[in-house]
Parts: C-alpha cells; sequence; structure tokens
C-alpha cells in the first residue's frame, strides 16, 4: 500500500524535472510519440470495474487492454479510487518532461498513482507489487511499456507500444475486454482472472 513516506519521497524526487512542451513527430503529425493518432473524437470515458473511478481512454482495443491493466492494479496492488489513488489517461495539455508521457495527448496511456510515482520519482514499486506488474505485462503479451523500464523512470505510467492495426493487439483486447460476452453469453469477470503472478509457470 502506498504510504505518506512513500507520496513526500516521490514528490521530493520530481522536484528535479522541468517541464517543456511536447516537440517532434505528435506535433508535426499529430500522432503521439507511439505513432496512434490524436484525435479528440475518438476518446470516452470508461470505469475501471470493481471501482469508483473513471478514465478518458481511446476506445477500442487501447481501451479494453489499458483498463485490464488498471483493474487488476486495483485489485492487487492498490485501490484507484482513494484520496491518495486516482487514474490519468487521455489529455489535451502538451506540457511534459518525457516523450513517452505524449501518448497521453491520444488516450493510449494511462498513469496508476501518478502522484506516488511521478516522473523521475525516488520510490520505487514494492517487490511483490512489481512482480504483478510483471505479471500484467506478460499478460499483454508485449503489447504495453511500462514506466519502469523506461528513461526517465516512471513507476505509475503504462502505454500502448504497437501501432493501431497491430494484430497482436487486437488478439489481446478481445481476450481481456470484460465488456464482450464469453462463448456461453457470459461476461467476462470484471477482476480480470489470471493465473497467480507467483505460480512457477507465470514465473
Amino acid at each position: 500500500m502506498v504510504t505518506r513516506r512513500t507520496l513526500l519521497g516521490a514528490v521530493a524526487g520530481a522536484g528535479a524535472v522541468s517541464l517543456v512542451p511536447f516537440t517532434g513527430a505528435e506535433a508535426a503529425t499529430r500522432t503521439s510519440g507511439n505513432g496512434w493518432p490524436i484525435d479528440p473524437d475518438a476518446v470516452a470515458t470508461f470505469r475501471v470495474a470493481g471501482s469508483a473511478a473513471s478514465v478518458v481512454l481511446r476506445t477500442g482495443a487501447a481501451a479494453a487492454v489499458l483498463l485490464h491493466i488498471a483493474r487488476r492494479w486495483h485489485y492487487e496492488i492498490a485501490p484507484l479510487d482513494t484520496g491518495e489513488g486516482g487514474i490519468t489517461g487521455h489529455r489535451t495539455d502538451r506540457a511534459s518532461a518525457a516523450a513517452f508521457e505524449s501518448n497521453h495527448l491520444s488516450g493510449t496511456a494511462i498513469a496508476l498513482y501518478p502522484r506516488a510515482y511521478p516522473l523521475g520519482g525516488i520510490e520505487p514499486l514494492a517487490p511483490h507489487h512489481e512482480t504483478v506488474v510483471r505479471d500484467i505485462l506478460l499478460n499483454c503479451e508485449g503489447t504495453v511499456s511500462w514506466g519502469g523500464d523506461l528513461q526517465p523512470v516512471k513507476a505509475s505510467h503504462f502505454h500502448l507500444a504497437v501501432p493501431a492495426h497491430d494484430a497482436t493487439l487486437a488478439r489481446v483486447a478481445a481476450r481481456l475486454d470484460t465488456s464482450r460476452p464469453t462463448r456461453t453469453g457470459r461476461r467476462r469477470p470484471t477482476a480480470g482472472v489470471v493465473a497467480g503472478p507467483e505460480g512457477v509457470r507465470r514465473r
């Protein structure tokens, strides 16, 4: 669980980061850093299943995958609908300190507990929480990048790492989308049921 010490330490670590406006491809071609089009008409508000939290994301495969990540974080790491939690998705503000944050412009990125784990934050995820994140990434089959593996580090950040028409993304999204009925006619479990991350096969 994120503590008050976590929040204070993370904020202190973020103090050295200066904000600069986005430049480059996303400004010239209306795409975000991961190549997705920036289209305000392609985003919508979604509820994170099992919580009171909501987030604006790109509709379709992007929302299906990113909501799965948010849902698992909410259930397995820390609730997103508390005072110290929170989730950030699509935004229109181009000011940022890292190029990968431009993916918020296309609605293909989320930040979970962004105040606790800001860009350049000094507080890492707890080991058992990182195990969950690694398992989430495994479940997404390479379609998602995590800010804990990027430079500068941002442990709260996740973005789609493949193009909009990627075949793997379409398959993964169809598997993870809890809004779609299964062959039995029932909706998929809202908690995103997967094998336990501590299992030998998952490791």
